[in-house]
């Protein structure tokens, strides 16, 4: 699925706001359906640590809201989504540019849309891999994601 205006408008904007710009990751696309998100870290001048690879910051940094968005976008507004937890294991050192992709699917908004009227509340696991140009794995980033209906919907 190619990109709406809104969602191109909304890379720019991530690629542009100060806070996840200090991060060194660049949001590289957003399904119009906010589906899947794309994101690239390259090592740079601001996101090279002492050793002379990516900063763990930086890893964590460049993806740590996209799931959370998400599932905002893609649940709409009766629902209330935070995140609730995170780990990182960083894998090997970061040399490169590393890419991350995130994806969510039909089955799972249904799952929890499910959950949700059996449960007030439902917690949600994500996973996602930054990985360089072949493929290997640097690091491995876990997200808990809190979502629960609105108390005033």
């Amino acid at each position: 699925m190619s990109e709406s205006l809104r969602t191109r408008l909304m890379r720019w904007g991530f690629n542009l706001w100060p806070c996840y710009r200090g991060t060194g990751g660049r949001v590289a696309y957003i399904a119009a359906d906010w589906q899947e998100v794309r994101v690239r870290l390259p090592l740079s001048w601001r996101t090279r640590n002492y050793v002379g690879t990516i900063f763990g910051g930086s890893l964590y940094g460049a993806v740590n809201p996209f799931f959370m968005i998400m599932l905002m976008e893609n649940l709409g507004a009766g629902f209330t989504v935070w995140d609730k937890a995170a780990a990182i294991r960083f894998r090997k050192p970061g040399r490169g540019t590393l890419t991350a992709t995130f994806k969510l699917d039909e089955p799972e908004l249904k799952e929890i849309r499910r959950l949700l009227l059996e449960q007030p509340k439902v917690d949600r696991t994500y996973t996602v891999l930054l990985v360089d140009g072949n493929g290997a794995i640097h690091a491995e980033i876990e997200k808990t994601i809190h979502i629960s209906i609105n108390k005033s919907s």
